[in-house]
């Protein structure tokens, strides 16, 4: 038996996590002068209430020490772990399982992979591990259905403004320029493990730009389509659904992923985005 363990990051509700038989490692919110752990002990609307307000809030990286915990406490009960995490490009967190995973003495038994994502697509290679494991799959099997996946998933992101993410450090001031013009929205992606920010759109058409580019990536191939939203406003988030049902995208698939604690606390509020999987291979 294979345990699949992720962090936080991928967003996944604690309740989905659990239903699906996904082990969640939590990194650390740093807000209020407290430490939190993400997820569990914050909500992301607590984290956008506190940015709006001109509040600021840090993150840090699951301890290695956490890490080895868990796993050991794992491998008293499963044959070896495969464990997935955000890029490390954006966090130290891969980094500290891998040193976790040698410390435990166990490490042929724990197999450490770098998505090379975060949020809504980290979750996406995550469910794709599991779905290998309950199918059967081997260690090595369950890894390679990881890179499938991160290499058929596309994800584009629309950030209020690219502030955030320059005060931590997950975008250059080059790159925080072209967000810099009033009316419009940065988009960005993922490209080798950086979050990139690609073109612009003005503030009413980001949604429809994001959807035409899937489209003419997939065309009318059968799809999942994750929509990926910073806080529970229903009515934004009812709005970017009728638009990917008026895209023209085949979605045979579709769910809605709120931006957690820690995503939130670099992309700030009004982030929203889509992420989506060929279901065709």
């Amino acid at each position: 038996m294979i345990a699949v363990v992720t962090d936080s990051t991928c967003d996944l509700h604690p309740d989905s996590a659990r239903q699906l038989g996904i082990h969640v490692v939590p990194l650390q919110v740093h807000m209020r002068d407290r430490t939190l752990l993400d997820w569990q002990e914050v909500d992301p609307d607590a984290v956008y209430d506190h940015l709006r307000a001109g509040g600021t809030v840090t993150t840090s990286p699951v301890p290695a020490d956490t890490f080895a915990a868990r796993y050991r406490e794992l491998l008293a009960t499963h044959d070896q772990v495969i464990s997935i995490h955000l890029s490390g490009k954006l966090s130290e967190t891969v980094r500290h399982a891998r040193q976790a995973a040698e410390s435990t003495g166990e490490s042929s038994r724990i197999h450490v992979l770098d998505s090379e994502l975060a949020c809504g697509p980290l979750a996406e290679v995550v469910m794709a591990a599991r779905d290998a494991v309950q199918a059967g799959a081997d260690l090595q099997a369950a890894a390679q259905a990881v890179h499938a996946t991160r290499n058929r998933i596309h994800s584009e992101l629309s950030v209020a403004t690219l502030d955030y993410l320059r005060r931590s450090g997950r975008i250059g001031r080059a790159q925080a320029f072209l967000g810099s013009v009033l009316g419009v929205r940065p988009i960005l992606n993922f490209e080798a493990g950086q979050l990139k920010a690609v073109r612009r759109a003005r503030v009413d058409q980001a949604a429809g730009d994001m959807l035409g580019n899937l489209r003419e990536r997939f065309g009318t191939r059968p799809l999942s389509v994750t929509i990926m939203h910073a806080g529970r406003d229903t009515t934004r988030i009812n709005a970017l659904r009728e638009a990917m049902t008026a895209s023209g995208l085949n979605v045979q698939k579709g769910r809605v992923q709120l931006m957690g604690p820690v995503i939130g606390a670099h992309v700030g509020p009004g982030t929203y985005g889509f992420s989506a999987l060929p279901l065709d291979g």
